[in-house]
């Protein structure tokens, strides 16, 4: 779960100790290798559960992580993440054997629940989700850091090392996606749940490169991530979303090519697990520096297990989408682990457990018919199915053996999971639990549904009906809902607005409401080419801007009624201009203004909208339509609920 015992990495005697350290650290493991110091004829699984902690009665993001660390001092299995309202669990390592699957899930209900109890006097509970619907972007400034060394000490560390003056998101599906943000807490956006297979070092390098393959596969049957701010993107955004969000380089003039620290790799592995580490260390400077300092060098002349404190630091901070592990078992034996983080958190935790049998099954089973994946998929191919499985999930269609074409579903049925179940049989899984969870894998792949379609199908059905916010809010009701019964994402029904009794508007911000696909003018604008517009789009509120995207003024069907009666009054020959007629200082308000302000700021200056503008930037308008529409929705609630009272009274 992370080494947490971490300082900034600045530059001068204490960089360059550290990144000795893990040059010795290198050293250690290359001489464990070669030496036959690690476990031998087992293998083992483990996981760590990411979540999100939301609001009992709006669904929206609530930052008490540390008090929820406090409640939980008693389980040390449970551990902050990146934001406030993020948490981490980590489950039990345990051999692949039996009932390790269904053992591993009852683990994590168990811990979750023990959760969920604690945080309900917060007026808080958690969700499991690659990305929560109900994010917004102002939930992401710095204030809602996690307040520990660590986290500091990460922000700060890449925020001196970005080139450009911003961090982007640059992401298009069904919507698009374009904006800035001052920090990489972005980040705290992904949450996942990270599966860990323990793997000797004799059979690293087959192994890795066979999870280098199989991750668009997997991901794409496992998607969960496909809503970002309201925005239908990817169908897992995560992976486009976590690289932009720490990517500290920036666009030039010049060809250079510069590696992102998040990244699925360069190239298949050829020799040791040595390789990875190396060219992470050669590529990217050290962000973190280990508080413990660790002679792993003397440690191993005295015949001792290092902990490799150096090298983890470094390796926690450069993100692999399948990354390499270093650990020592219960027995004080060193052991290896390939992590996989292409996975996202939920549906459900029958899901996520679902997800982690097909991918070990697929692991073991084509590691015992494959000799060396190499010879029959190619870099760029993997490479490719990984941004195409990333983008499109389920509906991805993925270059594969002999140089075929074949489908993500038909992929899954025909060939990798008849591979998973062998390779889960081989290892002597229950079969029960192996039905159980590759059941799930298959009913998905046949039912053509998995979390991100259902997302995305649930998100355009209800804007259809309500406004986004409240979208995005029964959207995540029902994802609640529905994990509380465990039941798998492909037999969830779509979601119905009245599903969801509660809903509190009130508490909306400004930018959640706004409209941000803007029509506006320029100054000199011909007004007759303004009042067409108006007309065409049936807009009473024009803003007009400068080139830059400044607000200077705001022409209202008013001021053009009001012109074109006059018109007879005017000089013909005079070239009317949109500046000649706007308001030229109009009432504007802040996007993270509360809707409760902005309708006091419109009804005391009797006015119809609001530009919403920061910095002077027009970034979106609010008018008295928008109330009318929240007004509207409020009142067909309140006779739903009064109805359904009366329809339990009558049953009574």
């Amino acid at each position: 779960m992370g080494e947490q015992k971490v300082t900034l990495a600045t530059e001068g005697k204490e960089l360059q100790d550290f990144v000795r350290r893990v040059l010795r650290d290198l050293e250690a493991l290359e001489y464990m290798i070669e030496n036959d110091w690690f476990e031998k004829d087992i293998c083992r699984i483990g996981a760590e559960q990411e979540m999100f902690l939301i609001e009992t009665d709006t669904y929206r993001p609530a930052p008490v992580a540390m008090e929820t660390l406090e409640l939980m001092k008693r389980y040390p299995w449970v551990e902050t993440e990146l934001a406030k309202f993020n948490l981490e669990i980590g489950l039990s390592p345990r051999d692949l054997k039996g009932r390790a699957f269904s053992e591993m899930y009852d683990e994590n209900v168990e811990r979750l629940k023990k959760i969920k109890e604690k945080i309900r006097a917060l007026d808080a509970t958690l969700i499991l989700c690659g990305i929560l619907p109900t994010l917004r972007k102002h939930d992401l400034a710095m204030h809602n850091l996690t307040p520990k060394k660590r986290y500091k000490a990460l922000m700060d560390a890449l925020n001196a090392q970005r080139l450009g003056d911003a961090y982007e998101l640059r992401l298009r599906g069904i919507d698009e996606l374009l904006v800035k943000h001052d920090s990489p807490l972005l980040e705290a956006c992904n949450t996942s749940f990270q599966v860990h297979l323990q793997v000797h070092p004799s059979r690293f390098v087959k192994l890795y490169n066979i999870a280098q393959a199989l991750a668009g596969p997997v991901m794409a049957i496992g998607a969960n991530s496909p809503i970002v701010f309201g925005k239908r993107l990817w169908h897992e955004s995560r992976i486009a979303l976590f690289q932009q969000s720490i990517d500290t380089r920036a666009s030039s003039e010049h060809l250079r090519q510069r590696s992102p620290r998040v990244q699925f790799g360069e190239g298949w592995l050829e020799g040791s697990i040595l390789e990875i580490y190396r060219d992470d260390l050669a590529r990217f400077r050290a962000l973190l520096a280990a508080d413990r300092k660790e002679n792993s060098l003397a440690l191993i002349k005295q015949g001792k297990v290092p902990r490799l404190r150096a090298l983890q630091v470094f390796n926690s901070t450069v993100y692999r989408w399948n990354r390499p592990c270093y650990g020592v078992s219960a027995n004080g034996k060193p052991h290896l682990r390939i992590e996989n983080r292409v996975l996202p958190a939920g549906p459900t935790v029958l899901d996520e457990m679902a997800n982690a049998a097909f991918w070990v099954g697929c692991m073991l089973g084509m590691a015992a018919e494959v000799d060396d994946i190499r010879k029959y998929l190619g870099w760029e191919d993997v490479r490719d199915n990984f941004g195409k499985a990333a983008q499109f999930g389920i509906d991805s269609s993925f270059n594969w053996f002999n140089e075929t074409k074949v489908g993500a579903c038909e992929l899954v049925l025909k060939e990798l999971l008849p591979l998973a179940r062998k390779g889960l049989e081989s290892h002597g899984i229950d079969p029960a639990d192996i039905d159980r969870f590759l059941g799930i894998i298959e009913e998905r792949a046949r039912k053509h549904m998995n979390g991100a379609r259902w997302q995305l199908r649930a998100y355009t059905h209800l804007l259809g009906e309500v406004t986004r916010d409240e979208a995005l809010t029964v959207l995540t009701a029902t994802i609640w809902k529905n994990q509380q019964l465990e039941m798998p994402v492909h037999n969830w029904p779509m979601p119905d607005p009245d599903d969801l009794e509660d809903y509190l508007p009130s508490e909306l911000k400004v930018e959640e409401f706004m409209a941000t696909d803007l029509i506006t003018v320029h100054v000199d604008d011909p007004i007759e080419l303004v009042a067409r517009i108006m007309d065409w789009r049936r807009i009473r509120h024009m803003p007009v801007e400068d080139t830059r995207g400044k607000l200077v003024g705001l022409i209202t069907s008013r001021l053009l009624l009001r012109h074109f009666s006059k018109a007879h009054e005017l000089n013909a020959a005079k070239n009317v201009t949109a500046g000649d007629i706007m308001v030229k200082d109009p009432v504007t308000i802040a996007p993270e203004a509360s809707i409760i302000d902005a309708m006091n700021l419109m009804r005391t200056h009797r006015i119809g909208s609001l530009p919403v503008v920061t910095n002077g930037e027009l970034i979106g308008i609010i008018t008295e339509m928008d109330f009318l529409r929240i007004t509207a929705r409020l009142l067909e609630r309140i006779g739903h609920k009064r109805k359904k009272k009366q329809q339990r009274g009558e049953g009574e």
